[in-house]
């Protein structure tokens, strides 16, 4: 397998071979998820769930969730990969979780990707502990999390509020594998996948693990590719007759497009290989793939905020969150491909909206949607409101959440306003002088 992945990369005909895999795949049938009534629970036009593969929901009226069950049958392993759940879909993940009898979930991308809404947050934060779907009836808590540098490890309770029976959910949080991309190196992302591993949540003893991304392809996609190979080389005792390419187009066959590119698909192969030293019997290479992911270093600073949750009659009134009751609809459903991602706006953030407070625009409670509104002085400027906005944001990421200018504020244009008329007053009185006096 090393000789060919070193044949493959000289040759540079890895976008040779996607393209095969392309061609190979199976093209089966999707009719339940381009049901008029499914169309909004839908992240992606092109992304949908095979009807012979699909997960039926079991507990409510609605049966469908944009979600695949993959099974490899010599590994005795299975996995649920699905799309980052959409605000009106939370509450049917968390009801496909509990009738999966799911002990854990994969998370492997962030909530918010280069201004763009990847996920919904479908789990409560740390400050608000508590997170009740009314749609499905279900409870989420927050228990625990172990923030490392790269993953955070998070325990929540998950509650029937039907028959008050609760169960505990692992949710590893992957959270610097970027969309389209790989990680930063085959270490660091087999390091997490045998933490998974050791925790028991991929054990054929347990429900399905749950696996997702944005569109539960890519990222996702690798992530049991690669866990398959792995199993398959331990159990077959010969890593040679492991062929990644025929598992993967095995996989598809449970779900569509599995693998987004080029880079993925070797990414793929090279923690195959790597992860087949650990498999054969050298226990030490795990140690050093700890060492290698710098888990134990501070994690970064800025973490994207969540997307803002649909109003409801309980927002800032109920002290128990809500999320999404029965009926609510997100805003703006994505129906973009997924190579051309649209999503709705997001209010500023309130570091923002502080800064532009201070900058002198008007409190975010001056504009009827709760959007600071824009004085005349910003709105008569050159630059428009949105390049400023934007101008921002960036500034925000490259100080850190929460930095401040260290000369600027709200004091900044005043003084500079008294300036210009104490000059302006001061050149009147000069002139006064001379023509009179």
């Amino acid at each position: 397998m090393e000789a060919e992945f070193r044949e493959i990369d000289e040759l540079g005909s890895w976008n040779a071979i996607y393209q095969e895999i392309r061609q190979q795949s199976s093209e089966l049938p999707c009719k339940f998820a381009k049901l008029p009534e499914n169309k909004t629970r839908n992240r992606y036009r092109d992304v949908s769930p095979f009807d012979h593969s699909r997960i039926h929901l079991q507990l409510g009226t609605n049966d469908y969730i944009n979600a695949s069950l993959i099974s490899v049958e010599e590994a005795q392993r299975s996995y649920i990969l699905t799309q980052g759940p959409l605000p009106n879909t939370c509450g049917h993940f968390w009801e496909m979780v509990w009738e999966q009898r799911t002990r854990g979930v994969v998370m492997l991308n962030r909530v918010i990707e280069k201004g763009s809404v990847k996920c919904a947050q479908y789990w409560p934060p740390r400050e608000e502990r508590d997170a009740i779907f009314e749609d499905t009836n279900f409870k989420l808590t927050f228990i625990s999390e172990d923030i490392k540098s790269y993953y955070t490890v998070r325990q929540l309770e998950l509650e029937n509020l039907s028959t008050r029976e609760t169960r505990e959910i692992l949710h590893f949080h992957y959270t610097t594998w970027p969309d389209f991309g790989v990680p930063e190196s085959p270490a660091s992302f087999l390091n997490f996948l045998f933490k998974v591993r050791e925790s028991g949540c991929l054990n054929s003893d347990q429900g399905p693990v749950v696996v997702h991304c944005s569109a539960g392809i890519g990222r996702s996609g690798t992530f049991c590719l690669v866990d398959s190979c792995l199993l398959l080389m331990s159990l077959r005792k010969d890593p040679s007759s492991v062929q990644i390419r025929d598992v993967l187009l095995e996989m598809r066959r449970y779900r569509m497009g599995l693998i987004q590119t080029a880079d993925q698909l070797r990414f793929s192969y090279l923690a195959v290989i790597e992860g087949a030293k650990c498999i054969m019997g050298d226990t030490s290479v795990q140690e050093s793939w700890k060492e290698l992911s710098n888990e134990e270093d501070i994690p970064p600073e800025f973490t994207p905020p969540p997307p803002r949750p649909l109003k409801d009659p309980h927002n800032g009134t109920d002290p128990q969150r809500v999320f999404f009751p029965g009926g609510d609809t997100p805003e703006e459903v994505i129906e973009t491909p997924h190579y051309d991602i649209r999503t709705h706006s997001l209010p500023p953030e309130p570091v923002l909206r502080r800064r532009q407070v201070q900058d002198g625009t008007s409190s975010p409670t001056d504009h009827p949607d709760g959007h600071a509104a824009v004085t005349d002085q910003r709105a008569e400027g050159q630059v428009p409101l949105a390049k400023q906005q934007q101008q921002q944001q960036e500034e925000e990421e490259e100080e850190g959440e929460g930095a401040e200018h260290p000369h600027g504020g709200a004091w900044t244009p005043l003084l500079a306003n008294v300036c210009l008329c104490t000059a302006l007053a001061l050149g009147a009185y000069v002139c006064y002088r001379a023509c009179f006096h």
